[in-house]
């Protein structure tokens, strides 16, 4: 794949963009705003938290992605038991009695971390360095993980019997969290029909490890104007109570606010965001594209916001 400027890149994007929506569609339908999102993220190597009710495909969606991307996938099954050496993988004895590592399921390119609220934050806390660093160490050798890298969790938010909440630091490495709502009429129609039937929807490989990494250093060098970057940080500001920025919601309904990874992601997602739309630089509009997603889990609501039934998603859309 050569492109002869980044405005053939930028273009090449937004084809290849259609293209995974159009594949993806053929099996998972009604969730095209998922979609983008997980997507974004992709392509701004970030990690995505999906949340929802169980049987809204969220399992399917990150299969299919994996297909069309072409890339290696690992699902890891979170439970109760599960230790970080079921992860990342650990050290055994050969037959000459030497130490060898045997790699874990972390391994991949596409990682799905199925309900990873089951298990116990010390299981949950081995996926850290493998999602800052791109890396694992075991016994003091680190080993890296093969690029792109991307780790797609999910959550189910009814149950909350026998789960452990993220910790707020592996919460943080997340870019998005996105919330699967329940399909519209006429799509849960579709769904109905297509997976009730004998026909078979097999997905076509779009780009390959190599092209994805060659967009995610194009959405890099994408150029943004100042008042862009500053409304991003301006926006994150408001949301750290009593603070010098601090808007009077987050003063009346929150307990802490989004940190610095929130205006990068913010920044990147913005990028991302206006090259899909056709667009060679952001715009303010493009930053509340994501704006949700991205601040969703970074704020803490306090105890009159629950009292009052003010959701974080309603705070973030006072902010904008």
């Amino acid at each position: 794949m050569s492109y002869t400027s980044d405005v053939d890149a930028a273009q090449g994007l937004q084809n290849a963009y259609s293209q995974l929506k159009s594949e993806i569609s053929k099996v998972v339908i009604g969730q095209d705003e998922v979609v983008r999102l997980l997507l974004t993220a992709i392509f701004c190597q970030g990690h995505c938290l999906l949340v929802g009710v169980p049987g809204l495909a969220k399992t399917l969606l990150i299969q299919t992605l994996s297909s069309v991307l072409d890339l290696r996938f690992n699902r890891i099954q979170f439970t109760p038991d599960l230790m970080p050496s079921d992860i990342l993988g650990s050290e055994t004895l050969d037959q000459e009695r030497n130490f060898k590592f045997i790699q874990g399921p972390v391994f991949a390119n596409i990682i799905l971390a199925d309900e990873i609220n089951r298990t116990p934050p010390k299981t949950q806390s081995a996926l850290l360095e493998a999602m800052q660093e791109y890396a694992v160490t075991i016994a003091g050798q680190k080993y890296p993980l093969e690029r792109p890298f991307f780790v797609l969790a999910t959550q189910n938010p009814i149950e909350q019997e026998g789960t452990y909440p993220l910790p707020e630091a592996q919460l943080d490495r997340f870019m998005f969290n996105v919330r699967l709502d329940y399909p519209k009429y006429q799509s849960e129609v579709e769904i109905v029909k297509s997976t009730t039937s004998s026909a078979s929807h097999a997905v076509s490989h779009v780009l390959n490890a190599e092209e994805i990494k060659y967009f995610q250093t194009l959405v890099r060098k994408v150029p943004v104007p100042d008042n862009v970057v500053e409304y991003a940080v301006r926006l994150v500001h408001k949301t750290r109570p009593h603070t010098e920025m601090a808007s009077p919601e987050a003063n009346q309904y929150l307990e802490w606010g989004a940190g610095p990874r929130a205006s990068q992601f913010l920044v990147l997602g913005a990028k991302c965001n206006a090259l899909f739309s056709g667009k060679y630089s952001p715009d303010i509009e493009d930053v509340k594209a994501v704006a949700v997603p991205v601040l969703r889990h970074r704020v803490v609501r306090n105890f009159k916001a629950e009292a009052e039934n003010v959701t974080v998603d309603n705070i973030v859309q006072r902010l904008m």
